[in-house]
């Protein structure tokens, strides 16, 4: 088992290398993403550069194997968040078609990258990884 664990632990690299993509995209362009913070939350730009902060936290606790269960539950629960109030508003709210099929991707991604996260998760324990041979 153990060309699993080394498989696993590639995705998991991979998975940091995008969160922190997002993150630095955040930082980078918060200006053009802030039109995407529902109108009921104060603080517009503010919640931009703190989610580009939680991307790059999250992959660091992945890359560092500490609190990984932590930031994976916490990743997941927050693209939860993003589908339920960025993404499927949009999808629902907008005529045209290249939005809607944009939050429809949107959507299909965060969902995605939510469940890889929840696996991630799953396999913690202990806040690390279990990388034992007997699995």
């Amino acid at each position: 088992m153990k060309n699993y664990h080394i498989v696993s632990r590639i995705a998991i690299y991979l998975l940091a290398v995008v969160m922190i993509s997002f993150g630095i995209y955040h930082f980078q362009h918060a200006r053009e993403l802030v039109v995407y913070i529902p109108s009921f939350l104060p603080g517009g730009l503010l919640w931009v550069y703190l989610v580009g902060a939680a991307f790059i936290l999250v992959a660091i606790s992945f890359v560092t194997n500490r609190m990984v269960k932590t930031a994976a539950y916490f990743l997941a629960i927050m693209l939860f968040i993003f589908i339920l109030t960025i993404h499927l508003p949009n999808y629902l709210d907008t005529g045209d078609k290249e939005m809607k099929a944009l939050a429809l991707v949107s959507i299909l991604k965060d969902a995605a990258i939510a469940g890889f996260a929840l696996h991630i998760a799953a396999g913690a324990h202990h806040q690390k990884l279990h990388l034992e041979e007997s699995d």
